[in-house]
């Protein structure tokens, strides 16, 4: 059995706790608090790692733990830090390249190997960053089996 990453954008901790959990994936539309989530397969620890070491040129052992927000038997909140979602906001298009291409190459790391694909995945946190930030939000995941 897999897990599930949902998404989301939240104004604070509190907010974020409160998503429902009781909805399965192909329940949930666009997103619980009005900011149109993003389903993933990809680890929120796997794409806080990506963003960091490709854009910020921080070692991958350096890269910060993520926020629990909500531990429960049947699913976690986690709170990215926003130094995973800033960045994306500001960079050019050979920076998302060349970014995609560092993932690519580090050693020892889970998440995909091709570099497109890095690359397309981080466009559409790119994406994702844009309304997050015009939104006045904080980057939440919600993880379940």
């Amino acid at each position: 059995m897999g897990v599930t990453y949902k998404y989301f954008g939240a104004p604070d901790g509190a907010t974020a706790a409160r998503v429902p959990i009781s909805m399965r994936p192909e329940e949930l539309g666009g997103d619980e608090l009005g900011m149109g989530g993003m389903f993933s397969k990809i680890k929120p620890e796997t794409v806080a790692a990506m963003v960091l070491t490709g854009i910020q040129g921080i070692p991958l052992h350096q890269v910060p733990p993520l926020e629990l927000v909500v531990l429960h038997p049947d699913y976690a909140v986690v709170k990215l830090p926003m130094t995973v979602v800033d960045p994306l906001r500001e960079v050019g298009e050979e920076t998302v390249g060349a970014a995609a291409f560092i993932w690519s190459t580090v050693p020892d790391r889970g998440g995909p190997r091709d570099a497109f694909n890095v690359y397309r995945l981080l466009h559409e946190w790119q994406d994702f960053s844009v309304r997050l930030h015009d939104a006045g939000h904080q980057a939440y995941c919600l993880v379940w089996p």
